[in-house]
C-alpha cells in the first residue's frame, strides 16, 4: 500500500506543482531540497525536457534522493551539494521556477535576503519564485520564522524585487507526511 508521501511524489505533488506553474521542459530550481519531496514530483512535471536542481547540504539526503530518481528512472535531476551557503552555483537567467519549500525558518534574515537576492539573479525575466513558508506565526512557529506572520515573510520577499502574485493552498508535503498549507508565488517586478 502507499504512503502519503509516495501518493504526493507520484501523483499529488505533480497536480499540486503543475497548480502553481511548473511545466513541461522547465529548468526548475528545488533550495533545500532534503530527500526530494518536491524534487520528484517536480522531475515527473517538467519532464525529459526539463531539468531539475536539487540543492542541499546533507550529502545522506541527497544520497536518498538519487537513489528514489532512480527508482522513478527520473534522469533529469542534477544534484548540487552546499555548506550551507545560500549562493547558487548557477548562471544568470536559467532557472523557470524556484521553489523554496519548507527551509526559509532555518535562515536568519540577512541570509534569506542574500537567498533571495540569488534566486532573482538566477530567474529567467519571466520566472517564478515559489515559497512555502512553513513555520510562521499559526504554523508551529519555530526558528528564525518564530516571530513571523505570514504576511511578514510576503512583505520581506518583496522588498527583495519581487511582486507578490498568488496565494495557493492545498495539501502539501511536509516531512513525512502531508498538512494542509499555502504557498506564496511572486514574479520578477518590473520596476
Amino acid at each position: 500500500m502507499e504512503t502519503s508521501v509516495e501518493k504526493w511524489e507520484g501523483q499529488q505533488g505533480i497536480a499540486f506543482l503543475t497548480k502553481i506553474g511548473v511545466g513541461p521542459g522547465q529548468a526548475v530550481l528545488d533550495f533545500g531540497c532534503s530527500v526530494g519531496h518536491y524534487t520528484i514530483p517536480a522531475a515527473k512535471a517538467v519532464g525529459q525536457n526539463g531539468v531539475v536542481y536539487a540543492v542541499d547540504k546533507q550529502e545522506y539526503a541527497l544520497h536518498q534522493l538519487r537513489r528514489k530518481a532512480a527508482l522513478h528512472k527520473l534522469t533529469n535531476i542534477k544534484t548540487m551539494k552546499t555548506s550551507g551557503q545560500t549562493n547558487l552555483a548557477l548562471q544568470d537567467g536559467t532557472i523557470d521556477v524556484a521553489l523554496l519549500y519548507d527551509v526559509l525558518h532555518y535562515l536568519e534574515p540577512a541570509e534569506r535576503n542574500k537567498l533571495y537576492r540569488d534566486v532573482f539573479r538566477v530567474l529567467k525575466p519571466a520566472g517564478l519564485l515559489s515559497v512555502y513558508p512553513k513555520h510562521t506565526i499559526g504554523d508551529y512557529p519555530i526558528m528564525a520564522f518564530k516571530s513571523l506572520h505570514l504576511d511578514d515573510v510576503r512583505e520581506e520577499i518583496r522588498r527583495s524585487g519581487f511582486r507578490f502574485e498568488v496565494k495557493r493552498c492545498g495539501s502539501i508535503s511536509h516531512d513525512d507526511g502531508l498538512n494542509a498549507g499555502c504557498v506564496l508565488n511572486f514574479t520578477k517586478s518590473k520596476t
